[in-house]
C-alpha cells in the first residue's frame, strides 16, 4: 500500500508514491535524488539529516514523508540561487568550516535558519543553535566562524 503525497522542496513541487513508512530523508535521497541530505545514525541523535520544515530545522530522519504532504521542505541543495552561493555556504568555505562535509549540509541549515531569526547571533547563540548536530572533524571553531562570517555579509549586503 502507498500513499499518494504533495511535497514542496526548495520551491518546486513534487507528487510522489510513497510507503506509510517512508522516512522524509529517504524520500528526498532516494526518490527525489537530493542526496545533499545525509543519512547518519538513524536514531536523531547525529543531526546529519537535518532540512527545514516549513522554515524550521527539523532532523529529517524522525518525520515521516507523509507527515511532509502539502508543507515546504529545504535542503541544502536550495540554498544556493542563480549560481551564487549563500552566504552561510560562503562562509564553510572562507573560514574553512568543514572537512569531511557530512555535517555540512545540516550544520548549513541550521546556520540559514538562525541567521533568518537573529542577524547577529553571539559565538553562545550560534553553539546551542548547532548543538543537536554532531561534527566529529573540526571541534566546532571553524563553524562557529563559517556562520559569524556569514552573518557579517549579511549586514553588508
Amino acid at each position: 500500500m502507498t500513499t499518494r503525497i504533495t511535497v514542496t522542496v526548495n520551491g518546486e513541487e513534487h507528487t510522489a508514491e510513497v510507503e506509510p513508512r517512508t522516512l522524509l530523508v529517504h524520500f528526498l535521497r532516494d526518490q527525489l535524488g537530493l542526496t545533499g541530505t545525509h543519512w547518519g545514525c538513524d536514531t536523531s541523535n547525529c543531526g546529519v539529516c537535518t532540512v527545514t520544515l516549513d522554515g524550521t530545522p527539523v532532523k529529517s530522519c524522525t518525520v515521516l514523508a507523509v507527515m511532509a504532504h502539502n508543507h515546504s521542505v529545504g535542503t541544502v541543495e536550495g540554498l544556493e540561487r542563480d549560481g551564487k552561493l549563500d552566504p552561510v555556504q560562503q562562509g564553510f568555505v572562507e573560514c574553512h568550516g568543514l572537512q569531511c562535509g557530512f555535517c555540512t549540509p545540516g550544520m548549513m541549515l541550521t546556520a540559514r535558519w538562525l541567521l533568518d531569526n537573529n542577524p547577529d547571533p553571539s559565538e553562545t547563540e550560534i553553539r546551542e543553535a548547532i548543538s543537536g548536530q554532531s561534527c566529529r572533524c573540526t571541534g566546532y571553531e571553524n563553524i562557529v566562524r563559517s556562520v559569524q562570517w556569514a552573518a557579517r555579509q549579511e549586514v553588508t549586503r
